[in-house]
């Protein structure tokens, strides 16, 4: 089925969004995991890294989208603040909120294309599986102070 042109340039927007945003994961990951220090350097690193060939691996989805839509992918990335705070604790909050903004907008790209492109829909929902996942193991890592204050 092709997409009307209001509902193209919609998806194509937000894709171009992902994009950026995926992009901005690239580098925020790349630069936490030479920013960890301590004895749980190691997995921790290995961690961060998989994130950032994730994030590489996520927004070449998204510009194959657009230019399957004879499209032009953004050159641009997302704004990337930093809190020059390099804790794990503060990193790990600075990652879930990174991922729960990726997760939002593949929910607005759904909302954008439901019932109207299964490609896209299938895209964006196997790419929310993924980051609730991503969300769902950050939330994880954070609760290890919550049984560390039990042992206490």
């Amino acid at each position: 089925m092709k997409l009307s042109d209001t509902i193209k340039d919609k998806a194509i927007q937000k894709l171009n969004e992902i994009l950026e945003l995926e992009m901005s994961g690239v580098v925020r990951y790349t630069h936490y995991s030479l920013m960890i220090i301590g004895h749980n350097r190691i997995p921790i690193t290995a961690w961060m890294k998989s994130q950032a060939q994730e994030g590489l691996r996520h927004a070449i989805e998204a510009g194959e989208m657009i230019t399957h839509f004879e499209e032009h992918p953004s050159l641009r990335i997302s704004n990337l603040k930093e809190s020059y705070c390099h804790n794990i604790n503060q990193i790990l909050e600075e990652s879930l909120e990174h991922e729960k903004a990726s997760l939002k907008l593949y929910y607005d790209l759904l909302d954008i294309v439901l019932s109207k492109s299964v490609l896209l829909e299938e895209y964006a929902r196997k790419l929310i599986v993924e980051e609730e996942m991503h969300i769902g193991e950050v939330e994880k890592m954070l609760r290890v102070n919550d049984i560390d204050d039990r042992c206490q």
